[in-house]
């Protein structure tokens, strides 16, 4: 019998994208990554995931791709960026996928943005903006702070809190000046200059039409806002729980999603949530493995099935809490050494821990998620628990660095 193929349209450079192949080959699947970029994903050659190069910003080039791949079962992806791409191509190819329209719609925030905002979704106050000029004026009349971000950014890349008129024309100036994002592919030339919405951060994770899970997130300092760790389930009262939930399927409802994985970040107003952003894929930044062990439910697992023509139907269970907690770089330079890993692991409770370097890596401060060099994810019988293992099995993991102009991570 012939092994059905699953085509994954580039990857996560962490994470999730060496899972969904690891996930498609337990299901009885062979995967091949198509990238530009094979040198992206050490996993490849680690784990030997057939993979073949082509140019993936080209959607043409990925239909042809995908169908001279004998047995093809699907097409999807575990990146933001290519997500339309890949349901594109699925639906040209007769295969399971979500409408591209609506992932379109979602990719571009401004678009995304106007949509929820006409549909009665709580949002930020907004504007897109195309010239410095424009987007100080947007600031004065939103009210500051305010926040300056890409249009169709992701993890958190160039997003910035900006208090005073400078701040805006300066970060501005940064984004519109740059033609292309951190793969390489054409940006707009636009930025979402939004009102800055204080409270504790939330992401729903959804599956369909069902709320999976309801995740707290940390963040580091402001006027960034990279993420240092989560907690499943969210310790927050059910009628908070409730209310996230809600607006978040509200807000997937109105975009013209509920098919496969979302990923939902909201913010607790004193009136209620506010939506800040619908990502219409499975979540980064580890979350589908602190979700399993708390709930049971494979995230990965129901993505790729859900790609190769299976309907799963996640029921999260009543189990325990999971937490991760990050390690970034404090400085710019060049790896050295790393320590601390056998330490984290040996850490009660922790149930994983990885550096995400190696000596001779390059490292450049973003102030985005690609600044997490390491984490550790834990378990507990409640949330101060779980939170506290896995921040001690963090505490473990250290890198040390020489300084260097290098920039290659």
């Amino acid at each position: 019998m012939t092994t059905r193929r699953l085509a994954l349209v580039e990857s996560n450079t962490t994470g999730s994208g060496r899972q969904f192949c690891a996930v498609a080959r337990d299901r009885g699947l062979h995967p091949v990554v198509l990238t530009a970029a094979p040198q992206r994903y050490p996993y490849l050659a680690a784990d030997r995931v057939d993979h073949e190069v082509l140019d993936t910003g080209d959607a043409d080039a990925v239909l042809d791709a995908c169908a001279r791949i004998a047995c093809l079962a699907g097409v999807t992806s575990s990146s933001e960026y290519f997500m339309a791409t890949a349901a594109q191509v699925a639906a040209k190819l007769d295969l399971p996928a979500p409408d591209p329209a609506a992932l379109n719609r979602c990719r571009h925030k401004d678009r995304q943005r106007a949509v929820l905002e006409q549909a009665g979704v709580p949002v930020p106050a907004f504007r897109p903006a195309g010239e410095v000029s424009r987007c100080v004026r947007v600031a004065d009349e939103l009210g500051y702070p305010v926040v300056v971000k890409p249009t169709t950014g992701s993890g958190s890349i160039g997003v910035r809190r900006c208090g005073t008129r400078t701040a805006v024309a300066r970060h501005a100036a940064q984004l519109l000046g740059n033609p292309t994002d951190e793969r390489g592919r054409p940006t707009p030339r636009l930025v979402l200059v939004e009102r800055y919405v204080p409270g504790p951060e939330y992401s729903v994770e959804t599956f369909d039409d069902t709320a999976v899970a309801v995740v707290a997130k940390h963040l580091g300092a402001e006027p960034h806002f990279v993420e240092t760790g989560h907690d499943v389930p969210a310790p927050v009262p059910p009628a908070v729980a409730a209310a996230l939930r809600a607006t978040a399927l509200e807000a997937i409802g109105a975009l013209g999603l509920g098919w496969g994985a979302a990923h939902t970040e909201l913010r607790l107003t004193a009136d209620g949530p506010v939506v800040i952003e619908v990502n219409p894929r499975l979540a980064g930044g580890m979350i589908p493995t602190v979700v399993r062990l708390a709930t049971g439910v494979d995230l990965v697992d129901a993505v790729v099935a859900r790609a190769t023509g299976h309907r799963p139907a996640p029921v999260p269970q009543a189990g325990t809490h999971a937490s991760i907690r990050f390690v970034t770089a404090a400085a710019a330079g060049t790896v050295t050494d790393i320590a601390g890993l056998a330490e984290a692991r040996a850490t009660p409770g922790v149930h994983l821990a990885e550096v995400t370097v190696e000596p001779g890596t390059g490292i450049a401060v973003t102030h985005s998620f690609r600044d997490r060099v390491g984490y550790a994810v834990a378990t507990g019988p409640d949330a101060v628990t779980a939170a506290d293992r896995a921040t001690r099995g963090a505490a473990h993991l250290s890198i040390a660095t020489r300084p260097s102009t290098r920039e290659t991570r």
